[in-house]
């Protein structure tokens, strides 16, 4: 899998947007390998398309929010944290829930390294989908993910908090949980013993086999 590392500066939400697309349309055509493109936005609601209204932040909220194509509901990006777009693919037989199961796990395998103790979670019966990944030990949510597939090529992704300010979250619902409580890598492990972006960035894209990092957006 090829590697695009643009975690060095933040790239807008509508831009990055674009530019997903435009590597969708690559891929489909067979002129892209598949991609992890791992980078960090501004201060950004995005919202999926089975977002009620009433989990909104505020109108006078500053943060924009933008509508998505994605599944999934409300989440909430921001410096210090790692999105991680993924345009792959699909293997024969393979659908967009064992996508996201694979993306569960790996994530997992990458906070083990990391030292999170992390899980998914099988979704109960009628319950809210518990999509993402939550740490082990204190039960709290540490990854989001919404994921769609067109043309069996998946776009979208996930989103780890890896460091920075989470009160944003409690401005709205997210993940459609209104009782969910969002962490971060720094939370978990304490500001003095957390691991550097960096750090995070080479672990994620060991976790995904990533390699061989091509010219990242101007």
């Amino acid at each position: 899998m090829t590697l695009i590392d643009d975690t060095d500066h933040l790239i807008e939400y509508s831009v990055a947007m674009d530019r997903m697309q435009e590597m969708w349309e690559e891929r489909v055509a067979d002129q892209r390998p598949d991609t992890l493109w791992l980078l960090s936005h501004e201060q950004t609601f995005t919202i999926g398309r089975r977002t009620p209204d009433a989990h909104l932040p505020a109108p006078d909220t500053d943060i924009p929010v933008f509508t998505t194509n994605r599944g999934g509901q409300l989440t909430y990006h921001a410096p210090g944290q790692l999105v991680g777009y993924l345009i792959v693919k699909l293997q024969p037989g393979e659908g967009v829930v064992d996508l996201i199961r694979d993306v569960e796990n790996r994530i997992v395998a990458a906070l083990a390294e990391l030292g999170i103790a992390a899980e998914r979670r099988v979704t109960p019966p009628g319950a809210e989908l518990l999509t993402g990944v939550w740490t082990r030990d204190t039960g709290r949510k540490i990854t989001s993910i919404g994921m769609r597939v067109g043309r069996n090529v998946s776009t979208h992704g996930f989103a780890l908090n890896v460091t920075g300010d989470l009160s944003p979250w409690k401005l709205a619902v997210a993940c459609g949980l209104p009782d969910v409580d969002m962490t971060s890598v720094e939370r978990e492990l304490n500001d003095e013993e957390a691991p550097t972006m960096e750090r995070v960035v080479a672990t994620i894209a060991g976790a995904f086999e990533a390699c061989a990092t091509p010219t990242p957006l101007p």
